[in-house]
């Protein structure tokens, strides 16, 4: 079938760089393609020429004629539409029916009467996807879709896309919805395209097959040169003719070597790891809050241990953030307590990238504007090599922030939060604008990190591999915990699709079940509020100890000159950490019943 869409031998230079040098895409009609890369490969500079909307330097653009095509940008641009229904009813063709655009934007969450100056990124998100399938285009062109949609909304656009009957040309970072989606992938590596007929499932084989057989294809190379560079020195009284041609040969060769372009390497993710924290990291008893009449968390206890893997999921505004804040202290909730563990040292990474300064370069970011070097895992590390870490070049030091694309914002932001020591990861959708590899590479570091993390994200693959478990919205201000990642979370509740509303009457399998069934707070005896008083003098005579033994066992040299006082202080160092652990916990627990029995 003849493509309704062939680019060939695309060639685009971008600041000196080239970005595409040769890259190619055919779209037939029914096509379902995924376009990966890494960040920064040219993925949306490809798309961009596709949609028409970006001269190519070279190379050849046909579009079938008749053919409508629509494009998803990554950031929308709402012109001089007032409303989100004229912002969608602006990207009609005559022939269009108009009624699609109240219809979609319903079936998204919007109204039309939104006012376009005033939209959160995940209702700018929705109203764009609206505008780009309402007119039933014969090519979609989507450039991350499901950044800033929640769960709910990317669920419904999977569906949308798999009753769609057009060609869609897909980049997005949700492996979850490349696998659904896509029956083609088109790997766009180095300036050039490769194509696989398969699923996106298979991908990541795949490329590792063929950059394996690179590798081994440029050994071969380089051994063909020292042959025939040894032939050169010691084999010329052949003939005239097979000489000069040989000559050229090896000069064709060492061309060939000198003009290859090696991948692009892996991002270098290692955390700065703190002290242990104590045994409970936090523990929440009936919190409560409310903004204005509306409850967005109601009612809710949960228990977090060291070394929990703890996701938080639930449709936009349904109050995650919120519900992190206050299970973290940094925001008191209206009613119930939290406790917070002892010895926490806590890494926030935001999804707002709030803390970058656009006017900072990257070197003022990473050292905090002091000096040259950065302090990473208690060493000093020159601020060039650690930024190669994070796959930027050394002629961006001076680059400032507010320049960089949202990939390499988030490596900036995973460059500034690692360095810091930490025993509690904080991540507020930490996926966005990171490519495949980059995530990776996050989910490996997490699998390492001896700390606990709390962690808010709408990529259910990325939930699915990391945490242990998953504290889910169910509407109407409640909060439910499940065990395991998104997916066994959907599968306890007996979900298929979407998380449930509040009015829905399927089962539950809580881990932490609301306070509406625990007993009434019992009074405490006058030996609890005694060790109230003299447990943290006690915590804090064990912290001492503890230092003290771990001084002890710094000096290398201790196990050769006393092997019994070795073993000693280590029993010790050991007896305790479990007495510190145990006085932690005996301690907010006392707490939280003191609070409740004053109510």
């Amino acid at each position: 079938m003849p493509p309704i869409l062939h680019l060939q031998d695309i060639h685009f230079t971008l600041g000196g760089l080239p970005l595409l040098a040769g890259a190619e895409l055919a779209v037939a009609p029914g096509d379902r393609l995924c376009l990966v890369g890494r960040n920064g490969s040219g993925k949306s500079t490809l798309l961009r020429i596709a949609a028409n909307l970006l001269p190519a330097q070279e190379g050849t653009c046909f579009l079938q004629p008749g053919t409508t095509v629509r494009y998803l940008p990554q950031e929308p641009d709402f012109g001089a539409c007032a409303t989100t229904l004229a912002y969608v009813e602006a990207g009609l063709g005559p022939a269009d029916d108009p009624h699609r655009a109240t219809s979609l934007l319903h079936e998204l969450g919007l109204n039309g009467t939104e006012s376009t100056a005033s939209l959160s990124g995940g209702e700018a998100r929705r109203a764009a996807l609206a505008r780009t399938l309402a007119p039933e285009p014969d090519l979609l062109l989507l450039d991350e879709p499901t950044n800033h949609l929640d769960l709910p909304a990317i669920e419904w656009l999977e569906q949308a896309l798999a009753g769609f009957r057009g060609a869609v040309v897909l980049i997005s970072h949700d492996r979850r919805l490349l696998e659904r989606v896509g029956r083609a992938v088109v790997w766009l590596d180095r300036g050039v395209t490769r194509r696989m007929d398969r699923g996106f499932g298979q991908f990541e084989a795949w490329r590792d097959q063929v950059l394996t057989e690179e590798e081994t294809a440029q050994h071969k190379l380089a051994r063909q040169i020292v042959r025939e560079e040894h032939w050169m020195r010691y084999g010329v009284t052949a003939r005239r003719k097979r000489n000069v041609r040989r000559v050229g040969e090896l000069a064709a060769l060492r061309d060939a070597k000198r003009n290859f372009v090696r991948a692009t390497g892996v991002v270098k993710l290692e955390v700065s790891e703190a002290e242990g924290s104590g045994k409970l990291v936090s523990v929440a008893r009936a919190v409560t809050k409310r903004f204005g009449d509306r409850a967005v968390v109601r009612d809710f206890s949960t228990r977090i241990i060291r070394g929990d893997r703890v996701g938080i999921v639930g449709p936009n505004g349904a109050g995650k953030t919120t519900l992190l804040r206050m299970l973290t202290g940094a925001l008191a909730p209206d009613c119930g307590a939290v406790k917070l563990g002892t010895n926490l040292q806590v890494v926030s990474l935001d999804q707002t990238r709030a803390s970058l300064n656009p006017g900072s370069t990257l070197v003022e970011t990473l050292t905090g504007g002091a000096g040259d070097t950065v302090d990473v895992r208690g060493e000093r590390r020159h601020v060039i090599g650690y930024m190669k870490d994070f796959l930027f070049r050394p002629e961006q030091a001076r680059t400032r922030v507010g320049v960089l694309s949202g990939g390499e914002r988030g490596r900036l932001m995973l460059a500034v939060a690692l360095a810091k020591p930490s025993n509690l990861m904080i991540l507020d959708e930490p996926t966005n604008d990171l490519d495949l590899e980059t995530l990776d590479m996050l989910q490996d570091m997490l699998a390492d990190y001896q700390g606990t993390v709390l962690l808010v994200s709408h990529d259910r693959d990325f939930l699915d591999r990391v945490v242990t478990s998953t504290i889910a919205s169910e509407g109407d201000g409640r909060w439910v915990e499940y065990a395991g990642g998104y997916s066994d979370m959907l599968a306890q509740r007996g979900d298929s699709a979407a998380p449930a509303t509040a009015k829905s009457s399927r089962s539950r399998a809580p881990l932490a079940q609301t306070s509406a069934a625990r007993p009434a707070a019992k009074k405490l005896s006058f030996k609890d509020l005694h060790a109230l008083k003299t447990l943290p003098g006690d915590m804090e005579a064990l912290h001492a100890r503890i230092a003290g033994h771990q001084a002890a066992l710094s000096d290398a040299g201790l196990f050769a000159r006393d092997e019994k006082r070795f073993h000693a202080v280590s029993a010790a160092l050991t007896a305790d950490s479990t007495a510190l652990a145990a006085a932690e916990e005996r301690w907010l627990h006392l707490e939280l019943l003191r609070e409740e029995s004053e109510k």
